[in-house]
């Protein structure tokens, strides 16, 4: 199966949750952002890929809050992957397959698909599911399995999202960090609230 290495290497990172400190540990990856570098405010999201209220939020908030937001100029926001299981360890290495260019467009055909292809009944089924999202995105085969075949930047992906996640408590997806806060998945106009709020604190005192 193309996916056993990502599969292995989910597996031994989480079997191995102490490192030794003479153990070289994967390198980290940087975050991967839209909006304007000098926004005044950062919002960043805490999702998995198998995750329906993440989905729900991607279809239902998050156009709103790009359109009003983050095109505007007002937030930057950044997408974390969480990953609970290996379907999610599987989409999150599709969605950085093509690049940074290609990581939002990607993940939202991942959320806006995501019981098409969850549906599948085996890995194998998931796994096919995924690669046609991918063609989809402009991907080759070659590409998407050489992607999914390189278990350094499996272990990365793993060591991001344990690093991140720890340092910010996280514990459920969708949760959010709006400037430095740790916000619950709540109804556009409560965040709404919550990002002007934040907003007016940023701004210069005139």
């Amino acid at each position: 199966m193309f996916l056993r290495t990502a599969a292995a290497a989910f597996a031994l990172t989480l079997a191995t949750p102490v490192l030794a400190q003479d153990a070289a540990a994967p390198a980290t990856l940087p975050d991967i952002a839209q909006g304007a570098e000098d926004a005044p405010l950062t919002i960043v999201e805490y999702a998995s890929f198998t995750c329906g209220h993440c989905a729900n939020f991607h279809s239902d908030v998050y156009p709103q809050l790009k359109a009003e937001y983050i095109d505007t100029g007002k937030v930057r926001f950044v997408q974390r992957d969480v990953y609970f299981d290996q379907p999610g360890l599987w989409a999150g290495v599709l969605a950085r397959c093509g690049g940074d260019e290609k990581f939002y467009p990607v993940s939202g055909m991942l959320f806006d698909e995501q019981s098409e292809w969850l549906a599948g009944g085996s890995g194998d089924e998931i796994a096919a599911n995924l690669r046609r999202i991918g063609l989809k995105a402009g991907m080759t085969e070659e590409q998407m399995t050489a992607c999914w075949n390189d278990t350094a930047k499996v272990e990365q992906l793993i060591a991001t999202f344990q690093a991140n996640a720890t340092a910010d408590e996280v514990e459920a997806t969708p949760t959010f960090i709006i400037g430095g806060e740790k916000v619950s998945n709540q109804p556009w106009e409560s965040m709404k609230e919550v990002i002007d709020s934040k907003l007016a604190e940023a701004a210069p005192a005139e």
